[in-house]
């Protein structure tokens, strides 16, 4: 979940090094710092936002061009300047940087402070250092051979970069479990968590693979496994442009993300969905169409806004092509040890394509026999790499830690294997797979359309922005959407919501409402409406205020709700598309107009690489 830099070529690594940790900040903004092998090795770590680390540069400044930055996401030990990363060896002789959690890093320590080592942190980073010069000074060994072996002792997740005083033109680059991508330069290279930090550098990449290690010098680099074994790896050319990382006049990467929805669901769909046809072509799952057909049962893994996904993809493909379908979070699911067979399909969701609980659930399904499919967005991500099929969501590089864009992306495309499967098991005819793409082909429109309505949702943010709690309610397809709405509202302006299905209410939550209680419905004109309409008029009768989104035109809720929100009629499996966008909005504008760190919530991470 932290954010590793590093740069070894004819620039000077200082400011490169801060402008590449301003565009991992996504992933950790505890503390962050710098190291820089210039005849000394000169490292600054600062708590706080990189900014802080700036400031720090400014007055203190670094000269080299070779170094190593990281930003945190503290796990061991609170953020602080001391806990920061770079760590260095006793003598200073060298310095690690490191994204994961040493798992048996206590029984490490206690052997080291039996040897003599003393500690300043409360990381386990600090203990990895300590034990890398041991090991290193045990047997009189270089850097990359003491990083090598030491690491064979190591258990846990790790993405490590080490700079050396003492060979200072070389970096020491290992992953297990924590994402690493090479990035090759001309006449330089560049060390990334992803690819932001040197897109507007170089667009070819080597992606490094759980166990392997390289080290990286001013005239090449080579690859090879933790045990020592060479390994041949392929240069990947990325389709990132930097435009697509930048705020692009937005205030925050989070409102230009939900406004390019309307591109992102229709990049999901390019070249895919066939109105005229009535086709649907996923070319990542040719290969596995068979397996996929004959599927007795899907189970989908993911967590957090890629749950929520997985369970609208669970309306969708029980309507659309009548395959049984459950939805697990992946953290339990690894460790649930649960029933799977190989006529089994298990399609795993992640934005990052790293997250560690989905990617352990690919390993598991694997192990069981079952066909693993992915749907990631990150391209030559693990999830990518790992499973046996899988399609890319296009939705372009997602910057703000609450997801808006990559959510209605898994939903295009779930709702793309649900027809494709409807089609090929026979479920749907022809015109009725016709009549589905054309809606679904109509939707980047009908989000656009919503999106126009902007201001009545920023007026209804300026009438809830004080509110202590929320309720959102929904039924069927638009269950998953009352979660992921409820999630949101939690995430960036740290207001405690909860998600039900409508009819739920009535068995609990039904005690907290008052006029102080804000509920929002989706409400829209599907099979479970007029029942929908019965809940209303319950919290309606106790004081509670509603806030329904609906179908355009739909007049029926005015004299119950203190604001109805429309958006475009569509088929019901696909209303998600649509009615998330007013409550992406809602939780936008509340956590604006409460000062909130949009972008960067408290406690929060973008990608979650570690258990």
């Amino acid at each position: 979940m932290c954010g590793i830099v590093g740069y070894i070529g004819p620039r000077e690594a200082g400011d490169l090094l801060v402008s590449g940790l301003r565009r991992l900040e996504y992933r950790g903004y505890d503390s962050a710092g710098v190291a820089v092998v210039n005849g000394a090795l000169d490292v600054r770590k600062k708590e706080g936002k990189v900014d802080e680390l700036a400031k720090l540069l400014d007055a203190r400044p670094v000269s080299g061009t070779v170094g190593v930055g990281h930003t945190r996401w503290a796990t061991h030990g609170p953020p602080n300047d001391v806990n920061a990363h770079p760590h260095e060896a006793s003598d200073g002789s060298f310095a690690i940087i490191h994204n994961g959690i040493i798992e048996n890093y206590g029984a490490i320590k206690k052997r080291l402070i039996e040897k003599g080592y003393t500690f300043e942190s409360e990381t386990d980073t600090e203990v990895l250092a300590h034990f890398i010069e041991d090991v290193q000074n045990e047997a009189d060994l270089s850097f990359p051979e003491a990083v090598r072996q030491a690491l064979t002792q190591v258990d846990g997740a790790y993405g490590i970069v080490g700079i050396s005083r003492d060979d200072p033109d070389m970096l020491v680059v290992a992953r297990n479990g924590s994402p690493l991508l090479l990035g090759i330069g001309d006449g330089e290279y560049f060390i990334g968590s992803d690819a932001s930090p040197f897109i507007e550098y170089t667009r070819n990449v080597v992606y490094l693979s759980d166990g392997e290690m390289a080290v990286v010098r001013r005239d090449g680099y080579e690859v090879f496994q933790i045990d020592g074994a060479p390994v041949s790896k392929e240069v990947h050319a990325l389709e990132w442009d930097l435009e697509e990382i930048e705020k692009g006049g937005y205030e925050h990467f989070m409102l230009k993300e939900i406004m390019e929805q309307p591109h992102s669901v229709a990049d999901a769909m390019r070249g895919r969905v066939h109105p005229q046809e009535g086709q649907i072509r996923l070319g990542g799952l040719q290969k596995v169409l068979p397996q996929l057909v004959e599927a007795e049962r899907i189970v989908i893994c993911a967590c957090g806004t890629s749950w929520h996904a997985g369970l609208a993809g669970e309306y969708l493909i029980e309507a659309l092509a009548r395959v049984p379908v459950e939805v697990e979070y992946a953290s339990e699911f690894r460790y649930r040890n649960p029933v799977l067979t190989e006529r089994d399909v298990v399609i795993v969701i992640s934005q990052s394509g790293e997250t560690a609980d989905t990617l352990a659930a690919v390993r598991q399904a694997q192990g069981a026999g079952c066909l693993a499919v992915g749907l990631v967005n990150a391209v030559g991500s693990t999830i990518a790499r790992e499973t046996d099929a899988g399609v890319y969501l296009h939705a372009g590089p997602e910057i703000g830690v609450a997801s808006t864009k990559a959510f209605t992306a898994q939903v295009a495309v779930l709702a793309q294997i649900a027809l494709l499967l409807g089609a090929e098991r026979g479920v749907l005819s022809q015109d009725e797979v016709r009549r589905h793409a054309e809606a679904l082909a109509a939707i980047p429109a009908q989000i656009q359309t919503v999106l126009d309505g902007e201001e009545q949702i920023r007026q209804m943010a300026r009438d809830y922005r004080y509110a202590s709690n929320f309720l959102y309610l929904g039924r069927g397809a638009n269950f998953p959407v009352a979660l992921e709405g409820a999630l949101k509202l939690k995430e960036i302006s740290y207001i405690h919501a909860e998600g039900y299905p409508a009819a739920e209410m009535k068995h609990g939550p039904i005690a907290l409402i008052d006029q102080f209680m804000p509920v929002v419905f989706i409400a829209t004109r599907d099979a479970t409406y007029e029942k929908v309409v019965s809940n209303i008029e319950e919290v309606a009768a106790r004081g509670g205020t509603v806030i329904a989104i609906t179908d355009e035109g739909n007049r029926d809720l005015d004299a119950l709700a203190e604001y109805v929100v429309e958006v475009p009629k569509t088929i019901d499996a696909l209303e998600p598309l649509l009615t998330v966008i007013p409550l992406q909005l809602l939780s936008y504008h509340i956590a604006v107009m409460r000062g909130a760190d949009v972008d960067q919530p408290r406690n929060l991470a973008k990608s979650v690489t570690v258990e």
